[in-house]
């Protein structure tokens, strides 16, 4: 489709919805018009169109927190844009990574290092595999280290380990690790899930420090797997 077949409104805009590539998080709602479309797919960058100024605005131009622009979609419409991009900084002028961080429903906070990533399994057989919706917590996880990276709240425990440096989270995956080693060696399952637990938080916390997405480590594994004929 081209762009002048897109459906732009009586106002010559198109509602443009901004998802982080890696998390799929919603990280903005704007809207763009045909200017500010093309200068999109020029720069590879996000433009808006800013209702209330009247004028173009390049996501980032002062602030630095770029968009770089992975992939675009239209709806079955044409009349919607999903524009998936890698972000250089937060999206909200907050400061928050979106601007869709508060949450209506009343939700308890959670100490990081605590999480307990089984609960979802305990009322299934212990021969029942996790499914895929059981490794959002995962992408929730990475997306929140990722938000204490940026926002450095005092307090956190995250902020803690970021605050120390690569030094104190190197020594903490270790100590971790020895944790599982020690419960594995002990069968002790009740044990061992906890520490795997920390294991799994202290690695994730690393590999935000060194940048490097989850979704890179899972694409290794992907890419490690055997055809079915071979196994």
């Amino acid at each position: 489709m081209k762009i002048e077949e897109l459906k732009f409104d009586e106002n010559g805009l198109i509602t443009a919805v901004v998802q982080d590539a890696a998390t799929r998080e919603v990280l903005t709602v704007a809207y763009m018009n045909e200017e500010s479309l093309t200068k999109t797919l020029e720069t590879r960058e996000t433009w808006f169109y800013s209702r209330s100024r009247k004028e173009l605005w390049h996501k980032g131009a002062t602030s630095g927190n770029t968009q770089k622009i992975v992939e675009m979609k239209y709806d079955c419409d044409g009349d919607a844009l999903v524009v998936l991009v890698e972000p250089a900084g937060p999206a909200c002028h907050t400061g928050a990574v979106s601007c869709f961080s508060e949450n209506l429903l009343e939700r308890p906070v959670d100490q990081l290092a605590s999480l307990d990533f089984s609960e979802s399994l305990l009322e299934r057989p212990a021969d029942h595999l996790a499914s895929l919706s059981d490794f959002s917590v995962m992408l929730e996880l990475e997306k929140t280290i990722r938000e204490r990276e940026m926002e450095m709240p005092e307090g956190a425990y995250t902020t803690y380990l970021f605050e120390k440096g690569v030094d104190k989270i190197l020594k903490k995956v270790g100590e971790e690790a020895s944790e599982v080693i020690i419960a594995a060696k002990n069968r002790d399952p009740e044990e061992l899930k906890w520490e795997a637990a920390d294991l799994l938080y202290h690695l994730m916390v690393l590999l935000q420090e060194q940048k490097l997405p989850l979704k890179e480590v899972l694409a290794v594994l992907n890419k490690r797997k055997k055809p079915s004929a071979e196994e």
